[in-house]
């Protein structure tokens, strides 16, 4: 698939690149996509959900009333669950919500959501992005010409680049990564999917082995 590259001003530089067919030309699939969105969101859990149990609260061991003639109910214990202030019948308890995902699954799941990106038409291709200092004006000024004003954006670049990514650190709704770091969360959470043309050089190689 052929793509048009812009330049930071938003216009066509005339030039064009290929995107790879093994990262951007599959057949999606959409239970891989659920299985690696579901595990991010899992992993990103702290499971430190906590419930006092009946055994857990502080209060009188004493008998409440007789066992028998009042009329109501046995009651042993104020600590109950069934009384105001006693435990919690099956509350949460800390747990780790994080699981396994085999790394081919993870891979279809990011190449099938780079496919429908390139299929609705939410990826664009820019000349590389230099920023001498770190401007989150410049950076807005930047993203809205490449039609990321007031949307999810996330720009992809060939290597760390302390400027552009402290620059984005003020921006809202913006991110910058990585081209072979990114994962299916991040790309499915983005409405505008921005590579800088020299990210995409290895990322047949990187996202296809």
């Amino acid at each position: 698939m052929k793509i048009k590259v812009f330049n930071i001003e938003g216009k066509e530089s005339g030039k064009t690149v290929e995107l790879p067919e093994g990262v951007f030309g599959i057949e999606p699939n959409e239970h891989a996509l659920y299985l690696a969105v579901k595990q991010y969101m899992a992993n990103g859990r702290q499971g430190t959900h906590k419930s006092k149990q009946r055994n857990e609260i502080s209060g009188s061991t004493k008998k409440l009333k007789k066992q028998k003639g009042t009329g109501t109910a046995r009651a042993g214990s104020i600590k109950s669950p069934v009384f105001r202030g006693g435990g919690r019948i099956f509350g949460p308890q800390p747990r780790d919500y994080s699981f396994k995902l085999n790394k081919k699954v993870k891979d279809l799941a990011r190449n099938s959501a780079l496919t429908l990106k390139a299929q609705n038409n939410g990826i664009v291709v820019v000349e590389d992005i230099t920023l001498t200092a770190p401007k989150s004006k410049e950076l807005i000024r930047i993203l809205g010409n490449l039609g990321g004003t007031g949307k999810k954006t996330l720009l992809c670049v060939a290597e760390n680049d302390n400027n552009l990514y402290l620059s984005s650190r003020n921006v809202p709704k913006s991110k910058v990564a990585v081209a072979t770091d990114i994962n299916t969360y991040d790309i499915m959470n983005s409405q505008v999917l921005i590579f800088a043309e020299s990210s995409l050089k290895n990322l047949e190689e990187v996202f296809t082995k």
